[in-house]
Order: structure tokens, then sequence, then C-alpha cells
């Protein structure tokens, strides 16, 4: 009976029930039918110990760093250092805005912080270079889900909790990936700039202006190089490296750029603990949730159920990749992973997938979602910010999304493009 808590878990979903509260009343209630009150006590007091730890203190600090970033206005440091290198393209500010995502995606690691604030800077810039409204959202939909690939990353820190993997082997693993996802849209936006006539947005620069815009950018930048360059060195773990972009962020805002004012930091402090109190609670949901998951053995049952299906690996990557797809159309990437990555890493574990290969392709297929109709939630923030439908941005989304699916198979079928930076630095075995 008691693994019924997933359809049961869906039909809450449906009805409009919170993650959250789904993933504690689906289990709760079939525990208390299935008469184990002593199991349905672990499961509560379990939210407490799934939060109760010190490498989930890095989501706090990361949102924070963004927050701040973001604050202070950085992006518009990127996008002008952007704008300098790729400005003068057919198609620039298009592919601006992949690079200004790219680039912002080694501080903030969020998707929808990355479609909020280039959004609202390229999106009416690129109206009035002649671009429609509905490309120029659809493109800043698109490349925003490069943020959460790019460490640091927010999911790929709750994948490692969850799934019990190491946190800088994930960061590392996503470098290649989420820079493969932003030069195939840019080679997408060369074919179309040609077929449409895309306008230049610039002259092309010379050094010197080049020279002067990486100079403006450069403290920022440096945000990602502190990162991992420390946690490559051992000077740091990945949560002592998530506070010290935090105390870099404050302090370059405050005191080296003065783009930050003291009286903005309780907003942004306020904004980043609101932000990361709901990602927290969804963490403590998933970890009692993942007791009952225990409990039920849907591990070994969906593991009998697919490889009754076929025993060849390059098939059964196939279909994941279609279900973690269409999950992504419905389900944000967080609770996403909470709820699949216990059930599913074990099964592909056991098929000789390795563990931090397969956390990327679980990662970067559902961080796609986010930009996938008809629930994706970046389609919802790309439309408040440029006040097109999501409708019609879903519709101009398509190719990108094509190209993105491209890559994820890329990913998939040839592990040395996630696996060799981790491999090399002896972070995975």
């Amino acid at each position: 009976m008691l693994i019924w808590f997933l359809p049961l878990f869906l039909l809450f979903l449906l009805i409009g029930l919170p993650v959250f509260f789904g993933l504690l009343a689906a289990p709760g209630i079939l525990l208390w039918l299935n008469d184990q009150s002593r199991d349905g006590a672990m499961l509560y007091r379990n939210i407490y110990n799934g939060i109760d730890s010190f490498p989930l203190m890095a989501i706090p600090f990361f949102m924070l760093a963004g927050e701040l970033m973001n604050r202070g206005g950085i992006t518009q440091r990127l996008v002008e250092f952007s704008q300098a290198m790729m400005g003068h393209l057919k198609g620039g500010l298009a592919h601006v805005n992949v690079l200004t995502s790219m680039l912002f995606a080694g501080l903030s690691g969020s998707a929808v912080a990355d479609t909020s604030a280039i959004g609202s800077m390229l999106i009416p810039a690129m109206e009035k270079q002649g671009y429609t409204k509905k490309f120029s959202a659809a493109i800043t939909a698109a490349s925003s889900v490069i943020g959460p690939i790019i460490p640091p990353s927010g999911i790929m820190i709750i994948y490692a909790y969850v799934m019990g993997e190491s946190v800088a082997a994930l960061f590392l693993a996503g470098i290649i990936p989420g820079i493969l996802v932003g030069v195939s849209l840019m080679v997408t936006i060369k074919f179309m700039a040609k077929r449409y006539n895309f306008p230049a947005v610039t002259k092309k620069t010379t050094w010197r202006q080049r020279g002067k815009a990486s100079l403006k950018a450069f403290f920022p930048l440096m945000t990602p190089v502190i990162i991992l360059g420390g946690i490559l060195g051992g000077i740091f773990t990945p949560t002592e490296a998530s506070a010290v972009a935090a105390a870099y962020a404050m302090f370059i805002g405050l005191f080296v750029l003065k783009s930050l004012e003291w009286k903005d930091v309780p907003k942004v402090m306020t904004k980043a603990a609101m932000v990361s109190s709901v990602v927290l609670l969804l963490v403590g949901a998933a970890m009692a949730f993942k007791t009952v998951v225990s409990l039920s053995h849907a591990p070994e049952y969906l593991a009998e159920f697919v490889l009754g299906l076929t025993d060849n690996p390059y098939i059964l990557l196939f279909l994941i990749n279609i279900l973690l797809f269409i999950v992504g159309m419905f389900l944000d990437a967080g609770p996403a992973i909470i709820i699949l990555g216990p059930i599913l890493g074990p099964v592909f574990v056991e098929l000789g997938v390795h563990p931090v290969h397969f956390a990327i392709i679980m990662s970067v297929n559902l961080t796609v979602g986010l930009a996938t109709p008809p629930m994706g939630l970046v389609l919802f923030v790309a439309s408040s910010v440029s006040g097109e439908r999501v409708e019609t941005i879903s519709k101009a989304i398509l190719p990108f999304l094509a190209v993105e699916a491209i890559v994820i198979f890329l990913i998939t079928y040839f592990p040395s493009i996630s696996m060799t930076i981790p491999l090399l630095t002896g972070f995975a075995k």
C-alpha cells in the first residue's frame, strides 16, 4: 500500500497543493492508513534533520551573493563587457544576451534571477534595435537556463546533498555542459541572423575599448574564479566558498564599485532569506519524503520494471531523458530532483552510469524544463518582464529548446563532456 505515495503526491499537485505540503501529506496519510505511527513521527522529525546540515548552508550564502551582485548594478557591467566582445556581430544583442547569461551564471546560479535581471535590461534594448518582443523574450528565457548549470548552482547543491555526492564534483562537471549550451544558442542565433537579417548593435570595438569594458567587469568576473579556485586549491570547502562569495560581493558593491548602499543591505538580505527559506523547507520535506521512498522499496520496484524493458543502457538513457523532459514541463527543477533523484539515481548507477554523470544529465534536463511550455517558470518571468504573452513566447522559444535538447543527448551519450574536469582534478573517481 505504501507504494501509492507517489500517485497520491501527483494528485495533490494537480489540485494545486503546494509542493512542500504535498511532499509531507502524501506519505503521511499512507503511513497513518498503514498503521505505521512510529514511521509517521520519524517522517516529520526528518524535516528538521534534513535542513540541519553544514553543506546546505551554501544555498542561502550563494542566494545572498547573487542578490548583492544584482542589486549592486553588476548586470550592467556584464552587459557592457559582452557588448564590447560580441556586439558587432549580426544579431549582436542576441549574442550579448547569451554571453551575459553565461557570465551571470557564475554569480547567481539562478535561472529566475538571470531572466529578471538581464531581461529587464536587454529586452527593451533589443526591441529598439528591431527585434520582435517575442524573440527577445524567448532568447532571454532560453539562455537563462545556463544559470543553474555553470557553477555555482543551487540545484546541484540540493542534488549532492540528497544523493550524497560531492558538491565540488558536480560544480566542475557543469562547466563544459553550461558553455556548450551557450555556444549552441549562439550558433543558432548566427543562422537566424542571416535568415531574418538581425542588426549588429555596434561597430567592431577596438582592443582598447574591450580592455576598458574588461576592467569595469573585472571584479564581478572574479567571483567564479575565487569560488572554483578556492575549492580546487583546497583553501575552502564549497560551503565556505559560498560565504566567501557573499562577503566578496558585499565588499566590492559597498567599497570598490560603490554601486551598493548600506540602506540596500537589509532589503537584499530579506529577499535572500525568503528565497532560501522556501528552498530549505523543500529540502527538509524531501529528506522526509526520501524516508518513505526507502520504506516503500520504490527504487527496487522501478529498477525491476526498467530493467525488464531492456538491458541496453543507451536505450534506457534515451527513455529517461524523455521522462525528465516531460517532468520538467510541469515541475520545477528543485522539487523534481528531490523527488526523482533517490528513485532514478540508484537504478542508473547499477547500470554502470557514473553517479556524477547521471547527476549532470538530470540537472541539465530539468533545468531546461524551466524554459519548457506549458509550466516553465522562466517563461512566466520573461512574460512579466517583456509584457508578451506566455503562449507567444512558448512558440518563439521552440528552436532554442530543440538545440538544448540536442545538447542534453550529447551530454548523455558522451560522458567525457561532463566528466573530464572532475576526473582530471580528482573530485570524481
